[in-house]
């Protein structure tokens, strides 16, 4: 157990929206993807309704953006720098978990640095470290909901994707869409203007879970 909580280094810097004595199993709607959302986004939790459903007890909230993403996202119309966040979210790149399958080819090349998964021709998830199922049981616990966000919902999708493939509970995570397309109350700004352009980021309160490859076991 020492080695896991060495392996994953915590960073916390964003306020959490304010404490509800309300459970998320008694507020928030079964997940419903929107037939008509490439990503699965939810019908009713998302970037329209979110802000209603932040702060809830037994649910745990992260966004699976790169601060910075090597994907060319200003080519759809994105960004690839992370200038903001919604409140009460931790940052959990999805890219460290497993590859970004089925990406567009405007996008150029994406991470390809060390990950906790791959998958095999099959589409099955295995693991790269012996660690690698612990971790991600400890950023996504599974007696709790969970609520995924990203830029437009592609890495939300995959990491629910992941995750429902590796035995959690459907019923239990929702992918609330991307910042990209949020008008909501409760954003923080994590880079000016100005910084976006001086391409010296510093990122200030981010509240982020990142993990430490050197000192995890590989398998095989």
């Amino acid at each position: 157990m020492k080695k896991l909580w060495i392996a994953m280094l915590l960073v916390f810097g964003l306020a959490l929206g304010s404490a509800s004595a309300e459970s998320a199993f008694s507020v928030m709607p079964a997940p419903e993807p929107d037939p008509a959302s490439d990503f699965g986004i939810d019908l009713n939790v998302n970037m329209e309704t979110i802000d209603g459903y932040l702060g809830l007890e037994d649910c745990v909230y992260r966004d699976m953006r790169l601060p910075v993403d090597p994907y060319d996202y200003a080519a759809i119309g994105g960004n690839s720098l992370l200038t903001g966040m919604i409140e009460g979210f931790t940052l959990v790149p999805y890219p460290y978990l497993a590859p970004c399958l089925g990406m567009p080819e405007v996008l150029g090349k994406g991470y390809d640095g060390p990950t906790l998964f791959s998958v095999d021709e099959n589409g099955n998830y295995i693991p790269n470290y012996a660690e690698s199922s612990a971790l991600l049981e400890q950023v996504f616990p599974k007696d709790k909901a969970i609520v995924l966000m990203c830029g437009a919902g592609g890495y939300a999708g995959m990491t629910k994707n992941l995750l429902v493939s590796l035995g959690w509970n459907e019923g239990m995570i929702f992918n609330a869409g991307g910042f990209w397309f949020y008008g909501g109350d409760r954003a923080v700004e994590l880079l000016t203007e100005e910084e976006q352009q001086s391409g010296v980021l510093h990122f200030e309160g981010l509240d982020t879970i990142a993990f430490d490859f050197a000192r995890l076991t590989p398998v095989g």
